[in-house]
Order: structure tokens, then C-alpha cells, then sequence
């Protein structure tokens, strides 16, 4: 009779930390385009604006409840804030090429990296103090509402928590990013904007990418943080 060997726990633990390196890299970039994206307003039929980063940032608020979800409510609390120096690096550094020195026939082009890169330490002041309210509170939620479900119904747990860390994220950024750049009306219509557009991403696409990537990643790294 052939003996069962059993399995390596090195090897799941392994696993386990590979996962959470990519999902923690997706994090941290979906975050970093979306700040980089933020510099851009989208007009609406000329009623309505928002900024492009709120196409993508949908995205880095599922992977926050991907964290949470599979490795649990202190995980994503450290990968929120790696994700915070991360987008801190770069907008230091982005910030100094703007004062180094450029040949003449560059000058268009380095004028439009001055005009982008001169305005992201604002939207990162914006983003980094929304970005700390918005995804601890969604975090938090999350965890939660999951002990309250005991585990299930995935979508409840997503839609609610994002709809929380949406109303601290969207209002701080908006009111600290652009208030004093914008008159009144265009700084409550992006708020309202945003967060609707934010909340139907979640919705459609978001939700259903949560809960496929889940289960493969409570198969893959054979984790889950119920």
C-alpha cells in the first residue's frame, strides 16, 4: 500500500506570501495610476465633471477588500500603508525632476511634465489623507460586516464597506484637491459624480472581479481568513 505523503506547509506558506506580494503590487499601482490619472478632468455633457482616476480607482478599492477578505483586517491595514509611501516616493521624486535642468529642444515636452507633476503634490496631499480615511474605514467595515455574516454573502460585504470608505475618500479629495482651483457647483458635482460613478464600477465590474479573484485566491494560496 502506497503511503500518503502529507502535505508541505512550507510550500502553502509560500504560496501564501507569493499571493499577497501580487496583490499588494496591484494595490499599489491601480493607486499610483489613479493619482497620476486624477490630474485630468472628464466633462459630462458639460453638467457633470470628474477626474480620470476614478475610472481606475474602483479597481484598487477591490483589491482592498481582497486583502481584507483573505488575509484579514492588520494585513491590509500594513499594505494601505505601504501603498501610502509608495505614492509618497513618487511624488517626491516626480516633484524633483521638475527643477532639473532640460535641453531646448525638449521644452514643450518638459514644460507639460512641469504643468503635470508641479499640481500632483497637491493631489497627493488630497489623495494620501482621503486615501487613509477612505481605506481603513472600508477595511473596517468589511471585517465587520463579514464576522456579522459569518462569512458570507461576499457582495454585501463589498458594496457596503465601499460604499462607507467612498463618502470619506471622495469628499476629502475633492474638497482638499481642488477648492480654490474650482467654483463651488463644480466641487459638489464632482463629489456626487464621483461617488455614484465610483459605486456603479464597484457594482458591475468590481464586485464580480472580487469574487473571482477570492475564490482563486483562496485556492491558490489556500488562505482564508474566515
Amino acid at each position: 500500500m502506497i503511503k500518503q505523503v502529507p502535505e508541505n506547509p512550507a510550500k502553502n506558506r509560500n504560496n501564501n506570501s507569493i499571493w499577497l506580494v501580487v496583490v499588494a503590487a496591484l494595490t499599489v499601482t491601480c493607486y499610483i495610476t489613479a493619482n497620476i490619472m486624477a490630474v485630468k478632468m472628464v466633462e459630462i455633457g458639460g453638467k457633470a465633471w470628474f477626474d480620470a482616476g476614478t475610472i481606475t480607482f474602483p479597481i484598487a478599492y477591490m483589491l482592498g477588500d481582497v486583502l481584507t477578505e483573505i488575509w484579514g483586517f492588520k494585513t491590509a491595514r500594513k499594505i494601505i500603508l505601504l501603498t501610502f509611501v509608495c505614492n509618497f516616493i513618487l511624488v517626491v521624486c516626480t516633484y524633483i525632476g521638475v527643477f532639473l535642468p532640460s535641453p531646448e529642444y525638449m521644452s514643450e515636452v518638459t514644460q507639460a511634465y512641469s504643468v503635470i507633476f508641479t499640481y500632483t503634490p497637491r493631489i497627493l496631499a488630497a489623495s494620501l489623507i482621503a486615501f487613509v480615511a477612505g481605506q481603513i474605514s472600508n477595511a473596517w467595515v468589511m471585517s465587520a460586516v463579514k464576522k456579522m455574516t459569518k462569512g458570507k454573502y461576499l457582495f454585501v460585504r463589498t458594496i457596503t464597506s465601499s460604499a462607507v470608505g467612498y463618502i470619506f475618500d471622495t469628499g476629502v479629495f475633492v474638497l482638499i484637491a481642488y477648492i480654490g482651483t474650482a467654483i463651488t457647483e463644480d466641487i459638489v458635482s464632482m463629489i456626487v459624480v464621483q461617488y455614484i460613478a465610483k459605486l456603479a464600477i464597484e457594482a458591475i465590474f468590481s464586485t464580480p472581479l472580487a469574487y473571482g479573484a477570492v475564490a482563486f485566491l483562496k485556492r491558490k494560496a489556500g488562505v482564508s481568513n474566515e
